[in-house]
């Protein structure tokens, strides 16, 4: 069982931004199998999850603006979204890096469920949503804004330009917007237009994602711990004197200061009032 763990652990510090999205999306769909009601087999999530078009609820829960980006309504819906985000993730990051990847999920979730409850309160709704749609749908479109012509090999059908399939997506959720699940064609449109925004502010030097990198760099730094300072010991050589400067005052020894008095002597009175031993004091220190 720990290789099991240890070999998911591995593929997931060596899969790329896509795949770690999908683990994560999987794991809360897991996580959403206890709110899910057997009696109507349907999932029933609690506000501080789905996203609340009643601006009441959505104003005290704000964080369900990312929140209801990773959960989904049934295995199906989950498949299908994180089958797509698996291949446009993958043709982004042809082109561009992780950071902005993540970036781009992250805002374009929320501005899609800032559309989402502003488009129902004008139209006088209420509901909620969950599901990676519009996120996924802005990477779809961002790749597509950046390199339409792409070629994507399908199965079946063979080399098609990239605008193709975006194009069908998109007409799908228009043909389907007043028919059925409104507000999530209201998030996927919405969605798309921030994707095609992005790239746009991106090619003139705008990166909105250093936003989200920026916040995330900011948390990590937030829960890291600062490397400790070592106790550094300093140690005084007290064995050496400490110099001092050179002294004005000249001491003179006892030899010269009796040399000195001696020549005194002899200049006052002469040679001869030496003593014996003064002669010889003085014809030795001569020497």
């Amino acid at each position: 069982m720990s290789s099991i763990i240890d070999d998911l652990k591995l593929q997931y510090k060596l899969g790329g931004m896509p795949f770690k999205l999908i683990v994560w999306n999987v794991i809360c769909f897991l996580l959403s199998l206890f709110f899910y009601s057997f009696k109507r087999g349907t999932f029933d999530f609690p506000e501080w999850i789905a996203l609340s078009s009643d601006p009441s609820v959505f104003v005290m829960k704000p964080w369900t603006l990312l929140t209801y980006a990773f959960f989904h309504d049934g295995f199906g819906h989950l498949f299908f979204n994180m089958l797509v985000l698996n291949f446009s993730g993958n043709l982004f990051l042809t082109y561009f890096t992780p950071k902005q990847f993540l970036g781009l999920y992250v805002l374009s979730a929320v501005f899609a469920g800032i559309a989402f409850v502003s488009g129902f309160y004008f139209l006088n709704l209420s509901s909620s949503i969950v599901g990676a749609s519009a996120a996924i749908m802005a990477i779809l479109v961002a790749t597509t804004t950046y390199y339409p012509l792409m070629n994507v090999r399908l199965l079946l059908i063979g080399n098609v330009k990239l605008w193709h399939i975006t194009a069908v997506i998109l007409l799908l959720d228009l043909m389907q917007f007043r028919l059925e699940n409104t507000g999530g064609h209201i998030s996927h449109l919405s969605g798309a237009v921030f994707g095609f925004i992005f790239i746009k502010l991106l090619q003139n030097g705008t990166d909105l994602s250093k936003i989200v990198s920026g916040f995330f760099d900011f948390l990590a730094n937030l829960f890291k711990k600062s490397p400790s300072t070592p106790f550094k010991k300093v140690h005084k050589n007290y064995s050496k004197p400490i110099e001092k400067g050179a002294s004005r005052i000249v001491t003179k020894d006892k030899a010269q200061q009796q040399i000195d008095e001696i020549l005194d002597k002899i200049s006052q009175s002469g040679y001869d009032c030496l003593t014996q031993e003064e002669k010889e004091f003085l014809f030795k220190a001569g020497k």
